[in-house]
């Protein structure tokens, strides 16, 4: 078997409280892009994974990593060698390795069907690991895995990530926020949602990682319908209704700087 991880972008992220457990409570509109990380596997004696591509070197130990603990969570018979071609950056705002678990959902669907419960054990993996495994457009609200359906307006867009190869951590970019509530998310279509709507991590996540600001003003540059910072960073979108225009716009991107990262693709 073989299947996409495709890259989860936050079309918008409002962070409106820090909750007693440390976590902090969201507001998110999840969209995934048809591009990502590619895994592929076959049955096996043991589960087995091997990493390869250019972001592999970034997993530090892929045997403990999210994909293998999804195998380990999930009924699949005695065995899977998996195969991960990690394309995305990590620590990206991507939700790369979300998205290899969601991957290992879908496949695991596939070939024996999803426990009743399958959404709780996602949950335990990581936030965004519920979404990924969907990897459609929803709105996300707790921490993010309590999910609910909206009407997806911007299927088919084109749209350009670009990230600075810088890696940011998810913890610090949250410890960064001011704890000012700005409002809740707008309500709508994804379009409207996402127009009207807002990154709370992107100040927090700038002030770490001031790149991150060069990125936005190259993509701005572009007149993109819409440019923002992804999650927790670095990665940041532009989203373009000409599909002709991206080509133009990932080469504009290059010229200002032929060592950021790019991936072109289209909303899901």
């Amino acid at each position: 078997m073989t299947e996409t991880a495709y890259a989860k972008i936050n079309l918008a992220l409002h962070v409106r409280k820090r909750r007693e457990d440390g976590y902090h409570e969201l507001e998110t509109l999840f969209a995934f892009v048809d591009q990502g990380d590619r895994l592929s596997a076959r049955q096996a004696e043991r589960d087995q994974l091997r990493t390869f591509g250019e972001f592999a070197p970034a997993i530090a130990d892929p045997f403990g990593n999210v994909v293998a603990k999804a195998l380990s969570g999930l009924p699949h018979g005695k065995g899977w060698a998996v195969d991960l071609d990690k394309c995305l950056p990590v620590a990206a705002g991507l939700g790369g390795g979300s998205a290899d678990a969601g991957a290992v959902f879908r496949m695991v669907e596939r070939a024996h069907g999803l426990p009743q419960d399958w959404q709780a054990r996602a949950a335990k993996l990581g936030a965004d690991v519920p979404a990924c495994v969907l990897s459609q457009a929803c709105i996300g609200t707790g921490t993010g895995t309590e999910l609910e359906r909206v009407e997806n307006d911007l299927a088919g867009m084109s749209v350009l990530l670009v990230n600075p190869r810088a890696p940011v951590p998810t913890g610090p970019v949250f410890k960064g926020w001011d704890g000012i509530d700005r409002g809740p998310m707008p309500t709508g279509s994804v379009r409207a949602i996402a127009l009207e709507g807002r990154n709370d991590l992107q100040a927090p996540a700038l002030s770490l990682c001031p790149v991150i600001g060069d990125v936005l003003a190259a993509l701005r540059e572009t007149a993109p319908v819409l440019a923002r910072m992804s999650g927790s960073g670095a990665t940041c979108f532009a989203l373009y209704e000409d599909e002709a225009q991206i080509a133009e716009a990932a080469a504009a991107i290059a010229r200002v700087n032929q060592q950021w990262w790019q991936m072109s693709g289209k909303l899901r």
